[in-house]
């Protein structure tokens, strides 16, 4: 039993034993295919129910190569694993290929954010909103985007999270880890205004311990509602509303921080990421910064570019933009 008549053997099991559907059959066709075309390319005249472990490795590298979703990858190889265990039981071959090769981990998404300047467009338009409302929008703006809160942090946060000096708040994370965040001048004069506003509201007891309080069932702003005053903020800004979270300028405060030369520990600690290999995916939005660091602060790449006369901060002769003390007398 080689060639096509064990794949089709293989393909008559799953109809009678399994009761794939036509769907199924012919995706588990066109995967086997995809695979014996791409071992004839690779190996010549060897037969799809011949091929090694490290061939299934090479097939879905060329899978990825192409482009295919990881879920799509994953799929294929999970067709050819139950192909090679049917050869097995079948006793066409004497071991199982498949359980050598490992499922291929999916690619984590790279993070949406928003640019410094819509970031700035947002805090506009939340300026120009009238009373009450208004400065608590701006607060909550300022805040999200000076300390990477998550929505679920900030909307939950008590009077008694910030400093009596506003110069910075404590705030119980994930797993029960508390960790303290500063707050910048303008977060700070943002809480201020909203603080003041908020000592002359009529709050009763179920909403007074929290510094957003609201009338809703548990006495502060849940996240749908920051939600909704985002996204209708957005579109005040001229922001693409699908664009536009509070999960969002949290990963714009750790990009921006990045790119403007902060160190991956402090921005881990800042959004009270337990593993630092959950931070680094921000590294991925900063290929531009991080060549920087490298040209200009690696010991070698000054010894280089000392050696050439370059100017190690911008990679040009030195001699061809001479600094302001070489200018001078």
């Amino acid at each position: 039993m080689t060639g096509d008549g064990v794949i089709e053997r293989f393909l008559e099991m799953l109809l009678v034993e399994r009761g794939a559907s036509p769907h199924t059959l012919d995706a588990y066709r066109r995967d086997l295919a995809d695979f014996a075309g791409f071992l004839a390319r690779r190996r010549g005249g060897v037969r799809p129910e011949a091929a090694s472990a490290d061939d299934i490795r090479a097939w879905l590298a060329d899978l990825d190569a192409r482009g295919l979703a990881a879920a799509t990858v994953a799929r294929r190889l999970s067709a050819l694993r139950h192909w090679f265990r049917f050869l097995y039981l079948e006793g066409v071959r004497r071991d199982d290929p498949g359980l050598a090769v490992d499922r291929p981990r999916p690619r984590r998404p790279l993070p949406k954010y928003l640019t410094e300047e819509e970031v700035t467009a947002l805090l506009e338009a939340a300026r120009r909103r009238p009373g009450t409302e208004g400065v608590r929008l701006v607060a909550l703006l300022e805040l999200l985007y000076a300390t990477g809160l998550r929505v679920s942090e900030a909307v939950a946060l008590p009077l008694s999270a910030l400093a009596a000096d506003l110069s910075h708040l404590r705030v119980l994370g994930k797993g029960g880890r508390e960790r303290v965040v500063p707050l910048h001048a303008a977060a700070r004069g943002a809480l201020r205004r909203w603080l003041e506003l908020r000592a002359g509201l009529d709050l009763d007891a179920r909403r007074r311990p929290w510094l957003f309080p609201s009338r809703g069932r548990r006495g502060h702003l849940t996240r749908q509602r920051v939600l909704q005053l985002l996204k209708a903020l957005a579109v005040e800004a001229g922001i693409d509303p699908a664009r536009v979270s509070p999960h969002v300028l949290r990963h714009a405060f750790a990009s921006h921080l990045l790119h403007h030369g902060a160190d991956l520990r402090v921005v881990q600690t800042l959004l009270g990421h337990a593993d630092i290999a959950t931070t680094e995916i921000y590294t991925h939005l900063q290929p531009e910064r991080l060549a920087t660091v490298v040209t200009t602060l690696h010991p070698l790449a000054r010894e280089a570019a000392a050696a050439s006369g370059e100017d190690r901060r911008t990679g040009t002769a030195a001699d061809d933009e001479p600094n302001e003390r070489e200018k001078s007398p």
